[in-house]
């Protein structure tokens, strides 16, 4: 007999590891996913997660508790009778919801643990110029991303991915890793890896002021902060007095005598800004009030004969 399954997750990242675990015939006896929100134009449209809508669309019983210690809850988890809990992009859970089936819960977590213990493992990766990444399953324990290991996967970080070149790539190769995982539960043939704590590395929240560039850096480490915060939620500095994100970037290595932070242009077909040994050429960007462009589109429309000039 397959094991009974309850999987826990909300966004996109977590829908290619639902389906592959129906595709393979696994009983999904009930999803639990965040609660659903008001949002899109002025807030009046029902917004439901990517992973109630791949469980709807297949008829699996959704669950989505505001509080995970509520009693009703509980019940209504119980009473799934899960051999298998799995949990990928979602949030922490108490230990009367992990510990409840028999065979545990597991956790598909996008780094190659213990580095980048956290909340934001690939945006981190980036940003500090891995050139490798991966994801790892490992059984949930009370401190957060400390459990056992199951299996894990590495993934390359080529010079130019951003965090959402490697989200899209570890979206799909993660789904796989989940689906063997199941696999050498099912089977009961597994050894399970303790991490070592001494090589933990932190990869916290990302708030907007985490994300201000510093310029007086060198050109390589603020290439790998833009890329690392790309697509979302994105680096930004300031233009006069907007904020403007950077979204994509290249490399320019290159002396010159400007301060850090100063933006120069030919004001037609390039923007780029200092850096301490070179520039950050700007590809695509977003000024406060706009929409995300490619720098000659931007420039067309704007001018800035004033800034410096090469």
């Amino acid at each position: 007999m397959k094991p009974r399954i309850v999987f826990m997750g909300t966004p996109d990242f977590a829908v290619p590891s639902l389906e592959i675990l129906i595709a393979a015939g696994y009983p999904v006896v009930g999803v639990i996913t965040a609660t659903d929100k008001m949002g899109g134009r002025g807030g009046k449209k029902l917004l439901e997660s990517a992973v109630k809508k791949c469980a709807v669309k297949h008829g699996i019983p959704v669950l989505q508790p505001p509080k995970f210690k509520n009693p009703e809850f509980l019940e209504q988890l119980r009473a799934l009778k899960a051999d298998l809990q799995i949990v990928v992009a979602f949030r922490m859970l108490p230990v009367s919801v992990w510990d409840m089936p028999k065979g545990g819960t597991f956790n598909l977590h996008g780094s190659l643990l213990p580095k980048y213990r956290g909340a934001a493992p690939i945006n981190w990766a980036v940003i500090r110029g891995e050139k490798e990444t991966g994801c790892t399953t490992f059984f949930l324990k009370k401190e957060i991303d400390t459990g056992d290991i199951l299996l894990q996967h590495r993934i390359p970080i080529g010079p130019d991915d951003t965090a959402g070149d490697v989200h899209d790539r570890m979206m799909l190769e993660g789904a796989e890793l989940v689906l063997k995982t199941v696999q050498l539960i099912e089977s009961g043939d597994y050894t399970l890896q303790e991490q070592d704590g001494t090589a933990a590395t932190s990869a916290p929240k990302i708030h907007r002021e985490t994300c201000e560039i510093n310029w007086d850096q060198p050109t390589q480490v603020v290439h790998d902060f833009v890329r690392g915060l790309s697509p979302f939620p994105s680096a930004w500095t300031m233009m006069e007095d907007k904020q403007l994100k950077i979204i994509r970037g290249k490399r320019e290595f290159k002396m010159h005598d400007y301060k850090p932070g100063t933006l120069v242009t030919d004001n037609k077909n390039y923007l780029k800004i200092a850096c301490q040994d070179g520039y950050l050429k700007v590809e695509r960007l977003q000024l406060a009030g706009k929409r995300r462009m490619d720098t000659e589109e931007f420039l067309r429309g704007m001018d800035f004969s004033h800034l410096a000039m090469e």
